[in-house]
């Protein structure tokens, strides 16, 4: 898997609406797809397309575009989704019960193996097929299932103690849905989704929508 620059992270975060747009294209068939045909599906500049593709090593055919099956393999081996990860994910809430359902993961490599819980009422069971465990088996669990991803959907308070434990158990990766900045080794990876964020970008463009509306 491809180690991410900063300046690369917006270009990533697209890839996978690129890799939507050029499976449909090589569901009906096409051998080739343009950046500009996904410049226009996504409204975006084409060369800002280009740009984004050029980070995962493809080169386009001058007149012809990128061939698709390649350009698929290219964005996958890119993001590591051609490989298999294994993962566990802790705190088995609304949004880590969701998140253990959401089946792209799995098509992905992303495999959630267990999940692990302080409610007692919840421990022994299955959500979506995933088994929760006692949080107390939490070190012992992650060695045995030799995951190397942990997904924190913690109530925030509890976030860094918890991180601490994984970072103890061997986790190299943390995927943080609580709103704590996490204080953890410089070599643990870390990534931080901020559910609260996304929610202001889409007010902003609603405000600017109304804006709009009101101004004709």
């Amino acid at each position: 898997m491809a180690k991410v620059k900063v300046s690369f992270a917006p270009s990533v975060r697209r890839l996978p609406s690129y890799l939507h747009i050029i499976r449909q294209c090589q569901g009906n068939g096409d051998p080739y797809i343009s950046g500009t045909v996904i410049a226009q599906e996504l409204n975006l500049e084409p060369i800002q397309v280009r740009k984004d593709l050029a980070i995962t090593g493809i080169i386009g055919k001058p007149k012809k575009g990128y061939p698709v099956d390649a350009l698929i393999a290219a964005i996958e081996h890119y993001l590591g989704w051609d490989e298999s990860h294994e993962a566990i994910l802790v705190g088995a809430g609304n949004l880590g019960s969701a998140l253990m359902g959401y089946q792209e993961f799995q098509l992905h490599g992303l495999k959630i193996a267990a999940a692990f819980d302080t409610d007692p009422s919840k421990v022994g069971a299955k959500i979506h097929g995933v088994t929760i465990r006692s949080m107390t088996e939490l070190e012992v669990g992650i060695k045995d299932l030799k995951a190397e991803i942990a997904i924190l959907t913690v109530p925030s308070p509890f976030a860094q103690a918890t991180a601490e434990t994984l970072v103890r158990a061997g986790i190299s990766s943390i995927w943080n849905f609580t709103n704590t900045k996490l204080k953890v080794p410089d070599e643990i990876v870390v990534q931080r989704e901020d559910l609260s964020s996304g929610y202001a970008l889409l007010s902003v463009m609603m405000q600017n929508r109304k804006t709009r509306i009101l101004a004709k």
